[in-house]
C-alpha cells in the first residue's frame, strides 16, 4: 500500500513539474514503518534532488485507496466528499514538500500589467500619453510622435515605418525599458493590496542592519519579503531617499575608503566627524551635547522628498535609534497644499513634528536666502549635513539658480554635501560644473559611484519617451575646502 501511495504521488508531482527542495522521510505509523524503508532506496533514486521530506501522519490520514482515487480520476461514489478531502491534502502534500504556493491570479506578473498607454485603463496614464504626444518629437524624423510602440506600449516614433527604422532602438532593446515602465505604472494603479507597503519599527537591539544591499537590508530589518519586481520597485522608490542618507552616514555602510571604495580620506573625516555624534553612546563624552541639539539634515532643492510621508523617513531614523533629527527641506516647491496642489509659500518655517525623535522643517525659499539672514547659523560639521537629490547643477535650465549664491553658500558652511543623478552622464556633468567654477574651493568627499540604494523603479522622460531613468542612481559628495591651522 506505502510503496503504490508514494510511486503515485512521484508521478503526480512529476507530472505537475513541481520543485522539491527539503530533504528526508518521516514516518509515523509503525506498522508500516518497515515496507517504508525497504521502498526508500527505490523512491529516492527517482528525484534529481536526491532525498525530500515527506510527512505523513498514517493513523489520521484516508487510506491508500481514498487518497489516489481524486488523483487518478478514478469515479468513486464519495468523490464529491473526497474533493474537500483531496484540496486539504494537496495542500499539505505542497506544505510538507516546501512547495510554492500556487499563484494568485491577483499577483502582478507582466502580461497581466500590460496595456497600451493610449488604451489604458488608468485616466491619467492616457493623458501622460497624450502629453507625450504634444511635447516629444520621434527621434528619426524629427516630427510629432502619433505611433505608440507595440513592444513596450508608450508613444515613441511619428509612425511606423520611423519605429521600423530605428535600428538604435531595436539593437539596444531599449524596448524592455520602456515597458518596465509601463507595467510599474500599471501596477501601482492596478488596486491590489500593497502588503509591502507595511514597513517594521523599531530595530532590536541584537539585530545588526546589513547595509551592502536592498536584498540584506530588508531581509535583516525584516520587511515584508520582496517576491516580485513589482513589490520592489514600490517600495524602493520612497525608501530610496531615507536609506540613500542612512547608507552615507551608517557605520557599516557599503561605501569603503579609497582605492577600494569611493570615499575619499576627506570624506571620512566628515563622516567619522557625522558618526561620533550618530554613535553617542559609543562616545559618551558627548552626549550630554547630542541630547540639547538634534542632527539637522537639509535636504536642498526638495520636491518628491518633501512629500513622503513621515513613516518613510522614521526608517531612517531607525537605524539610529540613539539620535534626534530635524529634517529640513528647503526650495520653493518643498511644500504642497495637497488639497489644492499648489506650491505654499511662507515667510516662517512651517514646522511638522513627527514624534519626539523627528521632525520635519520646511523652508520655501531658496538656501542662500536663509544663509544671508543667518537663519541656520551656527553650522557644525558633528551635526549638519546636505543633500542635494537630483540638484541638476550643471542643467541647462538650473545651472544659473545653483551654481550662483547658492553653492557658494553650501561651500561656506564647511559641512558636508551628498548629491545624486539620475545616471552617471548627470551626476559627471554636475561635478565638472562644480569643479570648474569651485574647483580650488571644493573637497571631494566621495568620487562618483553607483548608488547602492537608488530606486529600482524606471522612470520616464515625457519630453523624450525614449529616456529612461532611476531616481537616486549615483551619488557623489563634497564641501566647501578646509583650512588647517599653521604655526607661524
Amino acid at each position: 500500500m506505502a510503496s503504490s501511495l508514494l510511486k503515485n504521488l512521484y508521478h503526480c508531482l512529476r507530472a505537475q513539474k513541481q520543485t522539491l527542495q527539503t530533504p528526508i522521510f518521516f514516518f509515523y505509523n509503525s506498522s508500516i514503518y518497515t515496507r517504508c524503508k525497504m521502498i526508500k532506496r527505490e523512491v529516492e533514486s527517482a528525484f534529481e534532488l536526491g532525498l525530500f521530506r515527506l510527512v505523513i501522519n498514517m493513523s489520521t490520514m484516508l487510506t491508500a485507496a481514498q487518497f489516489m482515487a481524486p488523483l487518478r480520476g478514478i469515479p468513486s461514489a464519495r468523490s464529491v466528499k473526497l474533493l474537500s478531502q483531496k484540496r486539504s491534502i494537496i495542500g499539505f502534500v505542497r506544505n510538507a514538500l516546501g512547495l510554492d504556493p500556487p499563484p494568485s491570479p491577483d499577483e502582478p506578473t507582466p502580461d497581466n500589467r500590460f496595456h497600451p498607454w493610449d488604451q489604458s485603463p488608468a485616466g491619467d496614464l492616457r493623458e501622460r500619453a497624450a502629453r507625450i504626444r504634444t511635447l516629444a518629437r520621434c527621434p528619426v524624423t524629427g516630427k510629432e510622435i502619433n505611433y505608440t510602440c507595440p513592444l513596450s506600449g508608450i508613444p515613441t516614433h511619428h509612425s511606423r515605418e520611423a519605429w521600423e527604422q530605428d535600428k538604435a532602438y531595436h539593437e539596444s532593446k531599449k524596448y524592455e525599458l520602456l515597458k518596465k515602465v509601463n507595467i510599474y505604472e500599471h501596477d501601482l494603479r492596478s488596486g491590489r493590496p500593497f502588503p509591502e507597503f507595511d514597513f517594521p519599527q523599531d530595530q532590536d537591539s541584537d539585530r545588526t542592519v546589513n547595509m551592502t544591499n536592498w536584498d540584506l537590508f530588508f531581509y535583516t530589518r525584516q520587511f515584508y519579503s520582496m517576491d516580485t519586481e513589482f513589490q520592489l520597485a514600490a517600495v524602493t522608490k520612497m525608501l530610496s531617499y531615507p536609506i540613500t542618507i542612512g547608507a552615507i552616514l551608517h557605520q557599516f555602510s557599503p561605501y569603503s575608503l579609497n582605492p577600494k571604495g569611493p570615499v575619499t580620506l576627506e570624506g571620512l573625516k566628515s563622516l567619522a566627524a557625522l558618526r561620533y555624534t550618530l554613535y553617542p553612546y559609543e562616545n559618551k563624552s558627548i552626549s550630554s551635547v547630542t541630547k540639547d541639539r538634534p542632527m539637522r539634515l537639509f535636504i536642498l532643492g526638495a520636491r518628491a522628498e518633501a512629500q513622503l510621508p513621515g513613516h518613510v523617513w522614521k526608517q531612517l531614523q531607525f537605524l539610529f535609534p540613539e539620535q534626534n533629527f530635524e529634517i529640513h527641506f528647503v526650495g520653493p516647491e518643498c511644500l504642497l497644499n495637497k488639497e489644492k496642489f499648489q506650491y505654499v509659500t511662507s515667510s516662517t518655517p512651517v514646522v511638522k513634528r513627527i514624534d519626539e525623535t523627528m521632525s520635519f522643517v520646511y523652508h520655501t525659499d531658496y538656501f542662500h536666502v536663509y544663509h544671508e539672514a543667518q537663519d541656520f547659523f551656527p553650522y557644525d560639521p558633528y551635526l549638519d549635513v546636505f543633500f542635494c537629490f537630483h540638484p541638476g547643477f550643471g542643467a541647462p535650465e538650473t545651472t544659473a539658480t545653483w551654481m550662483g549664491d547658492t553653492l557658494k553658500a553650501l561651500l561656506e558652511t564647511k559641512c558636508a554635501i551628498f548629491t545624486t543623478g539620475f545616471n552617471k552622464t548627470d551626476l559627471t556633468r554636475d561635478v565638472e560644473v562644480i569643479k570648474s567654477k569651485y574647483g580650488k574651493e571644493v573637497d571631494i568627499l566621495m568620487e562618483p559611484a553607483k548608488n547602492v540604494f537608488g530606486s529600482t523603479k524606471w522612470e520616464l522622460n515625457d519630453m523624450n519617451p525614449q529616456e529612461v531613468y532611476q531616481f537616486n542612481m549615483h551619488v557623489m559628495g563634497f564641501r566647501g575646502k578646509r583650512y588647517h591651522a599653521i604655526e607661524v
